[in-house]
């Protein structure tokens, strides 16, 4: 079947696209699907985005409509300051009547900015999805943050202390969403990020004792509107650079106005001993080259064990002065 948009828009026949639709109709062969290496192959070089309607094109100025250049469609590395190096675009007629399809060649950039995240957003009719999607996000950390400090308060009253030393949420960047698509081999879209990506909404907690982590997991886990879908206890299996913390994977519900969805949260505890490590050794070797890296990730690894021992050291200690106040308390009762 033609491409009706395409006719009305009388755009020259390029023998490059023509090529490449034959080449991909035989990787995909008889029953329609390409083999696994070859359909990672393309999707290497190219995020296959959502049609959108083509509307008001006349004459040669199909790529007009997207930046590209009037009457012809060869790639065309987008010129300015502050622009992803290599971003191109190319229209790719399929047979889709009144529709096109714009494909973004990613893998090739260095560098890639928030501009032109907005740009492949625009140029495939995502924006406005991505925006709904990220406001769901935040609402479910709102949700997940609401059901951590209740438990606080809760643990307050009953143990007279807190269990929570603070508690930080963040979405992940729409730089670094991109990012983490693109390292998995992953089209960037919005429902490749809703379907991958378990992290892009996250709160870490950061507890005094190493007995309120695992309380506080038990309590949420009890909850009827909360799912753990996976946990990942590097407390009892530490990383092997040494690093520990608790995380969870979770889903809870976002009530909207005619639906109730679930969003997924990723949950991090740590003590505060292993905050301090995770963020002191995070600050020094992120992004750099450094000398005797065997011998340092030795020392990283000895002083995380020593944490380790500090806090269970300060569990006891803990437990040892909760004992003796039962027990004045316990005293003052048969007086």
């Amino acid at each position: 079947m033609e491409n009706k948009a395409v006719q009305s828009a009388e755009v020259p026949e390029n023998t490059g696209q023509s090529d490449q639709r034959a080449e991909e109709k035989e990787l995909r062969g008889q029953n329609g699907q390409m083999p696994g290496e070859q359909e990672s192959k393309l999707q290497d070089t190219a995020v296959l985005s959502s049609a959108k309607e083509v509307s008001d094109v006349s004459g040669s100025n199909v790529l007009q409509q997207t930046g590209g250049a009037s009457g012809s469609s060869e790639e065309k590395t987008t010129a300015g300051t502050g622009r992803g190096e290599g971003f191109a675009e190319e229209i790719n007629p399929f047979d889709y009547p009144g529709t096109e399809r714009v494909r973004i060649r990613h893998l090739e950039m260095k560098h890639i900015s928030q501009e032109d995240i907005d740009r492949v957003l625009q140029l495939t009719g995502q924006l406005e999805d991505f925006e709904i999607l990220m406001m769901y996000y935040d609402c479910a950390l709102a949700e997940v943050r609401t059901k951590l400090e209740v438990l606080n308060r809760e643990v307050g009253l009953k143990k007279n202390r807190n269990p929570f030393e603070s508690i930080k949420s963040r979405l992940k960047k729409p730089v670094s969403i991109y990012e983490k698509l693109k390292h998995r081999r992953i089209p960037f879209s919005v429902v490749n990020i809703e379907k991958y990506l378990t992290d892009v909404a996250g709160l870490r907690v950061i507890c005094s004792f190493i007995d309120d982590i695992y309380s506080i997991r038990d309590s949420l886990a009890a909850q009827d509107d909360v799912r753990i879908i996976q946990e990942k206890d590097y407390i009892a299996h530490p990383k092997p650079n040494g690093y520990r913390s608790l995380h969870l994977i979770l889903e809870v519900p976002i009530y909207l106005m005619q639906e109730k969805k679930y969003m997924k949260v990723e949950l991090q505890f740590r003590t505060i001993a292993m905050d301090f490590w995770a963020s002191v050794e995070h600050k020094m070797k992120y992004k750099r080259e450094i000398r005797n890296a065997e011998s340092i990730v030795e020392e990283l690894h000895y002083s995380a064990d020593l944490i380790n021992q500090l806090d269970r050291r300060m569990l006891q200690i803990r437990d040892r002065i909760e004992l003796n106040e039962e027990g004045d308390r316990v005293m003052s009762e048969w007086r």
